[in-house]
C-alpha cells in the first residue's frame, strides 16, 4: 500500500511541475565545438509495488508477499559529428531484477557506435547492450513496455542450472525454490552481455549480429567484461523484414556456452566449453491506429551433462490498445513446454514444469513525462492445483 501512496503523491507532484521538469532538460543539455559534440542527461525514476502469491515468478526475488521496488536510472547520450555516438546508463535499485536486497549503484549499459556513412544504414557498436534476439528488446524498458514485467521466455526460470552440472535426471528436473536465484531462463531480462554488434538495413531488410563475452541465459554477474573474457564468446543475429510502418517479422539465432567458469562436477575430460545453449526463434509485429501486436516464439536446447540435450519452447502474443491519447489497455498470453528425458530407470519425465500465464494491464500517462500502470497476472503450472496463481503489480514512471 505504501507503493501506492508514495506513486500517487508523487503523479500529482509531477503533473504539476512539468514546467520544471522542462526548465530541468535544458539545463541537462550541453554542445560544444560549434554543436559538433552534444550530450544530454535524462532519467526515468521508477517505482513499484508487487503484491505476490508464493512462490514468487519469474525474476522476482523476495520470500515475501509484499515488495516494494524503487529503481532510477540516469542516461548519458552524447553525439560527435555525424559518425559516431555515445550512451550510457547507470541504474540505483535492489539489483538488477527486483528483490528485498538493499539499494546499490550500477553500470548496466556503455556503448559507442560508429556509423561510417552518412545514410546511416550501416553501424557498428562496442560495449555492453541488449541483446539483438527478438523484438522485445526495442520496448524493454519501463517507460516503452506496457506492462510491469517481461514476456515468459525472458523471465520464466528452467531448471538450468549454469554453476553445477546434474547428480541425475531426478536432480536435473527438480526445481529448488530455496535456490531460486541460480536457475537460468531462456533470455535473462534484455541480457546486457559485452561484446561488438553490427546493425544494416537494405530496403525492407533488417540485419543485426553480435558477439559477446556470455550467452541468452547468462545472469547479471556475467555480463561485464571484468566477470568473464572472450575465451569462447557467444554468437547471435537476427534477420527482419519491415515491408512498411505497420508490418514487421523477423528470425533470430544463437550459439553460446551456458556454464559459469565456476561451474563443478562437469563429467571428467570436459569443460563448460562443451556444453551449450543453441536457440532459434521467430517475431511479428503489427501497429494500426490505435493498435499495436507483438508476438514471438523461442526454441532452446541446452546439452546437459548426463542427460544429454533437452528442449524448451517458449513465446507469447501481445496486444495493446490506445483507447486516448492517454489511456492504454494492453493483454498477453504466455506459454512454456518442456521436452522429456529418462529418468534413469526406464521411464520417462518432463525436465521442467509446463505453464501458460496471462497478463492484463493499463496504464495512464498523466503527461509527457508521468506514467502509472496497474497489472494483473494469473498463471498455471502443470501439476499444481488448478487454481490459478494470482499476482499483482503498480508502476509509476517519471521521466526527466
Amino acid at each position: 500500500m505504501s507503493a501506492f501512496i508514495l506513486a500517487a503523491t508523487a503523479c500529482a507532484g509531477a503533473y504539476a511541475s512539468d514546467e520544471w521538469f522542462d526548465r530541468m532538460e535544458e539545463r541537462l543539455t550541453f554542445s560544444a565545438w560549434d554543436d559538433s559534440l552534444r550530450a544530454r542527461l535524462s532519467g526515468l525514476l521508477t517505482l513499484e509495488g508487487y503484491k505476490i502469491e508464493q512462490p514468487s515468478p519469474g525474476l522476482l526475488f523476495t520470500t515475501s508477499e509484499r515488495l516494494f521496488n524503487p529503481r532510477l536510472a540516469v542516461f548519458l547520450n552524447a553525439q560527435l559529428g555525424p559518425q559516431l555516438l555515445g550512451f550510457v546508463q547507470v541504474r540505483a535499485d535492489r539489483g538488477f531484477d527486483p528483490s528485498n536486497e538493499r539499494l546499490r549503484l550500477r553500470l548496466d549499459e556503455y556503448t559507442v557506435t560508429y556509423i561510417p556513412w552518412a545514410h546511416r544504414k550501416f553501424n557498428v557498436q562496442v560495449g555492453q547492450f541488449a541483446t539483438v534476439i527478438g523484438n522485445w528488446m526495442a520496448r524493454h524498458d519501463s517507460w516503452e513496455n506496457p506492462f510491469i514485467n517481461a514476456p515468459l521466455p525472458y523471465e520464466n526460470q528452467t531448471t538450468i542450472y549454469d554453476a553445477e552440472a546434474p547428480r541425475s535426471a531426478v536432480d536435473f528436473a527438480t526445481f529448488d525454490p530455496d535456490e531460486k536465484y541460480d536457475y537460468n531462463p531462456i533470455i535473462w531480462g534484455p541480457s546486457y552481455a559485452t561484446g561488438i554488434a553490427l546493425a544494416a538495413r537494405h530496403g525492407p531488410f533488417e540485419f543485426a549480429v553480435e558477439m559477446k563475452n556470455a550467452g541468452p541465459s547468462s545472469r547479471p554477474e556475467a555480463w561485464s567484461i571484468r566477470a568473464l573474457g572472450f575465451g569462447r564468446p557467444a554468437f547471435a543475429g537476427r534477420i527482419g523484414y519491415r515491408p512498411d510502418l505497420r508490418w514487421s517479422v523477423g528470425v533470430s539465432a544463437s550459439d553460446s556456452a551456458y556454464f559459469t567458469p565456476e561451474a563443478e562436477h562437469l563429467p571428467a575430460g570436459t569443460d563448460r566449453h562443451d556444453f551449450h545453449q543453441r536457440l532459434l526463434g521467430a517475431d511479428f509485429g503489427f501497429a494500426w491506429r490505435h493498435l499495436q501486436i507483438w508476438a514471438e516464439i523461442l526454441q532452446s536446447r541446452f546439452d546437459v551433462p548426463l542427460i544429454g540435450t533437452v528442449e524448451t519452447i517458449a513465446g507469447y502474443v501481445e496486444a495493446k490498445y490506445k483507447f486516448t491519447p492517454q489511456l492504454f489497455g494492453a493483454l498477453r498470453w504466455n506459454r512454456q513446454g518442456y521436452s522429456e528425458i529418462d529418468d534413469g530407470r526406464g521411464a520417462r519425465l518432463r525436465w521442467g514444469r509446463s505453464l501458460w500465464r496471462i497478463d492484463a494491464s493499463t496504464g495512464y500517462r498523466f503527461t509527457s513525462r508521468l506514467e502509472l500502470k496497474f497489472q494483473a497476472s494469473g498463471q498455471h503450472e502443470a501439476g499444481q492445483t488448478d487454481r490459478l496463481q494470482m499476482n499483482y503489480a503498480t508502476q509509476f514512471n517519471l521521466r526527466f
